[in-house]
């Protein structure tokens, strides 16, 4: 927002609004009587004043009386929203006890939000400077990169998490695009099993090396019965309140096949379970 914010008097004439106005080159100000937001006037009405022949009214006279206004406490969403709403141009800004600290326009909102863009955009691209040159000091005959991730048992809420950790790292050590895209699609249904079907949850490990990956979810228990029935498209042993709630369908450990260039699973009932997942890259 703009603290420095230009402001008329109700008793000022539209005559002098229009000087403020060319002056100060904006559109549009608020209205305050002895320091109170008393209304707004923008250089529509201006315009109107001019056409009506009333130039010499007074901006009380002329003035929007129902101002919208957005708390310098609230966020930039908020802000947007209310633009949407009611397609004003500006808005003022008032604190908690109503008093004007400043104005924001659309104007600002956007050319805040390219700033905020282009930090990231910064910060990304440096991000992926370091981890695409990260292994160029390091000298052996093979060199490999090792990600671990806790997953926890019916955790619904951070189910996912490890998988999206993981396509980022890829993505900044610049694997291809549709390989991450793989990648991503299998360590998300093997993080999503070790929530569904584990009691104590597991671990997802990924071992990156130049030519390819090896993911492993790993867990200790329950096990699984039957390899071959659970690997039939469909087949599923999460209860019906798992399925409730879009999960369980049945489809993981196709769905890995099918991004994998190999797979082996490996399951004791009592013991555990490990899957391993290889990608080429």
């Amino acid at each position: 927002m703009t603290k420095k914010v230009i402001t008329v008097s109700p008793d000022d004439s539209m005559r002098q609004l229009k000087e403020v106005l060319r002056v100060n080159r904006i559109s549009g100000t608020p209205v305050l009587r002895d320091g109170e937001l008393v209304g707004i006037i923008s250089i529509e009405d201006l315009i109107k004043a001019l056409e009506s022949g009333d130039i010499d009214a007074t901006v009380g006279e002329k003035m929007s009386t129902e101002v919208q206004t957005v708390f310098a406490d609230e966020s930039v969403v908020q802000a947007l929203n209310k633009f949407a709403r009611f397609g004003f141009g500006r808005l003022p800004v008032v604190n908690r006890h109503g008093k004007l600290v400043g104005i924001v326009t659309q104007g600002d909102i956007a050319r805040g939000l390219l700033r905020q863009l282009e930090v990231d955009y910064h910060e990304e691209e440096i991000h992926r400077y370091r981890a695409s040159h990260i292994f160029e000091d390091i000298t052996s005959d093979q060199t490999g990169l090792i990600l671990r991730y806790k997953v926890k048992p019916l955790d619904f809420v951070g189910c996912g998490e490890a998988a999206s950790k993981l396509k980022r790292a890829l993505e900044r050590l610049g694997a291809k695009p549709a390989v991450v895209r793989r990648i991503a699609v299998a360590s998300y249904e093997a993080e999503t099993n070790l929530v569904l079907h584990t009691t104590k949850g597991g671990e997802l490990i990924a071992e990156i090396q130049p030519e390819r990956i090896r993911i492993v979810a790993v867990d200790s228990g329950p096990g699984i019965p039957d390899i071959e029935k659970a690997l039939q498209p469909g087949y599923s042993t999460a209860p019906d309140w798992i399925r409730e709630l879009g999960f369980g369908a049945g489809m993981g450990l196709n769905n890995i096949q099918a991004c994998a260039d190999e797979m082996h699973l490996e399951s004791k009932v009592g013991v555990g379970t490990r899957l391993e997942i290889l990608i080429n890259l």
